[in-house]
Parts: structure tokens; C-alpha cells; sequence
């Protein structure tokens, strides 16, 4: 009669030889966004080159609450990137947690977004600023709202199993990247919108 061994139990915090294909893919498609976002801001700044005062006469923004749900969205990439250092740790548990507390905020920013979109004096067809802020901010909001289904696509992913699979870290990572960048892009358009006059 022959002893069965158990299966070997890796320990300890997961790391890649080399970059994901997943990642590598990922970040040249951001690429691609960070062009599409260039066209967008060129857009914006040369519409306002063109504008005497920025933001036009009778346009009221709330620049307070917006810059609160900037500090929500941004607070959301740190969430998620602990989401990521618990998935390296083998955490997944707690990542799930990291990844629910991202989602919330998201959520919380895209329905402020809403809410602006309701309420903000100024429409599409006003004046060219306001073509600019409902292009701009719907796309980002866009992008926001597929950056959360990610994240629900990546907890369906993670359902019911106690061990991750080995693409399971490369698309925390990869969703990481573009949450990020998502982010990054609001700062962006929150200084050019709401702060510079």
C-alpha cells in the first residue's frame, strides 16, 4: 500500500516572471484612451481660449460637492489597489471587501454625476461650455460605470472559490489600471471644469 502526499500548498505573496498578457494588453488599449482623452481636453482648452470668462455668465456649479465625490473617486484607487495587495497576499477574502468599498464609491460618483447633469443650470445646448461639460463628463462617467461592471465581473470571477485561479491577480491588475486611469482623467477634468477661471 502507497502513501498519498498531499498537495503541495504555495504560500506567500504571488508574483509574475514576467508582465500578464492581460496587463500588457490593457495598458496599450489605455493608450489608446489616453488619445481619445487628449482630443477631448484639446477640445475643451480650445473652446476656452475662445470664451472671455470661464465658466459663462449664469452657469452656477457646485464646485464643493463635485470636489467632495473627486475625493470619494480618488479614494476609491486606493481601496481597490489594497483590494490588489490582499490578491497578492492571498487575501481574497478581504480583497472582495477592498473591491465592494471601490464599487460603493463609484457608484456614489457616477450618482452625483447624475445629479449635476439634473440640476446644473447650464445645458448641452446652451453655449459651448455646456456642450463641453456634458460630453466630458458623460464619457468619464461612462468610463466609470464600465470600470464598475469590471468589478462585478471580477467578483463573479471569484465566487465560490476558496483558492484563485492563475489569471486571477492579472485582472486585478489590469481592472487596477484602468481605475486608475479613470481617476486620473477626473482630476483632470474636475481642475479644467469646476477650479481654473
Amino acid at each position: 500500500m502507497t502513501a498519498t502526499t498531499a498537495p503541495e500548498v504555495k504560500l506567500g505573496k504571488i508574483t509574475h516572471d514576467r508582465p500578464p498578457m492581460l496587463a500588457v494588453g490593457i495598458m496599450i488599449w489605455l493608450g489608446s484612451e489616453v488619445m481619445f482623452f487628449s482630443g477631448l481636453f484639446a477640445a475643451l482648452f480650445t473652446i476656452r481660449a475662445h470664451i472671455g470668462v470661464w465658466p459663462p455668465a449664469g452657469t452656477k456649479l457646485d464646485t464643493v460637492q463635485s470636489g467632495i465625490f473627486t475625493i470619494l473617486l480618488v479614494a476609491s484607487s486606493f481601496t481597490y489597489q489594497m483590494g490588489v495587495f490582499a490578491v497578492e497576499n492571498r487575501r481574497r477574502q478581504v480583497a472582495k471587501y477592498w473591491v465592494y468599498a471601490s464599487m460603493v464609491l463609484g457608484i456614489l460618483f457616477v450618482g452625483n454625476q447624475v445629479y449635476e447633469w439634473i440640476n446644473l443650470t447650464t445645458r448641452w445646448y446652451t453655449n459651448s461650455y455646456g456642450s463641453v461639460f456634458f460630453i466630458t463628463t458623460g464619457l468619464h462617467g461612462l468610463h466609470v460605470f464600465i470600470g464598475i461592471v469590471a468589478m462585478i465581473f471580477l467578483l463573479g470571477r471569484m465566487k465560490g472559490k476558496t483558492e484563485g485561479d492563475p489569471g486571477e491577480l492579472a485582472a486585478f491588475q489590469g481592472v487596477s489600471y484602468y481605475w486608475h486611469f479613470v481617476d486620473v482623467v477626473w482630476i483632470g477634468l474636475y481642475s479644467c471644469l469646476f477650479l481654473l477661471k
